[in-house]
């Protein structure tokens, strides 16, 4: 995984042109349902980042293509779940993935339109926010409100910590695979901050929802 982040970002480097494409594209599978839990955008975005930082790359493109991948993604999602319905969580590989669903549509019906723009900084759970939305029918409006809002905030979020990460540390262009893991390492851990605080919510809202037995 980590060549396969530094190649992407050495060919940006390279053919600067092709960074907002890219950046779209990755953007664009990382907020798709499923699939984004098996696409590397995330770090990605954090060693292009850091070449925004040190002025090699334009950030206006970039953070065009990226904030259109991540509304499309989203948007793809909401509609596949509208259309497919409440069978989608029984086909591949949604079947496999049954307790992470179930913890989604928990979030989703405790939060509502928050759950849609908080669900893309959740890590594995954004991925399957969107889906859930179209399968219980939320209203297209509200959606791509919390849509559009959510990608604009969390495409800069992405990026800022390689920007700071150079401007601060005066890595210039001698961004390596340890800076890049460096970066990821951050983000990781604040991904995981963010999902024990859900988990402790979504326990919490569990125990809550749990029917109660008679008195004796």
């Amino acid at each position: 995984m980590e060549e396969l982040i530094a190649r992407v970002t050495g060919f940006v480097t390279v053919h600067g042109v092709w960074a907002g494409p890219i950046v779209g594209l990755l953007s664009f599978g990382e907020s798709l349902a499923i699939v984004g839990m098996f696409i590397p955008a995330t770090a990605v975005m954090l060693g292009i980042g850091g070449l925004v930082g040190t002025k090699v790359l334009d950030p206006v493109p970039i953070i065009f293509w990226a904030v259109g991948g991540a509304i499309l993604g989203d948007w793809v999602s909401y509609w596949i779940g509208r259309r497919i319905g409440p069978s989608v969580y029984h086909r591949w590989p949604l079947k496999s993935h049954r307790a992470m669903v179930a913890r989604t549509r928990l979030f989703f019906r405790k939060y509502g339109f928050m759950a849609v723009f908080l669900g893309r900084f959740l890590g594995p759970i954004r991925a399957t926010v969107p889906l859930v939305a179209g399968v219980m029918e939320m209203a297209r409006r509200p959606f791509q409100i919390a849509n559009f809002a959510s990608a604009v905030t969390w495409v800069p979020l992405m990026f800022l910590p390689g920007v700071l990460a150079t401007r601060v540390t005066g890595f210039g262009a001698r961004i390596t695979e340890t800076h890049l893991f460096l970066f990821g390492a951050g983000i990781v851990a604040i991904t995981l901050g963010a999902m024990a605080i859900t988990s402790r919510v979504l326990g919490g809202t569990r125990r809550k929802r749990r029917p109660r037995g008679p008195k004796p």
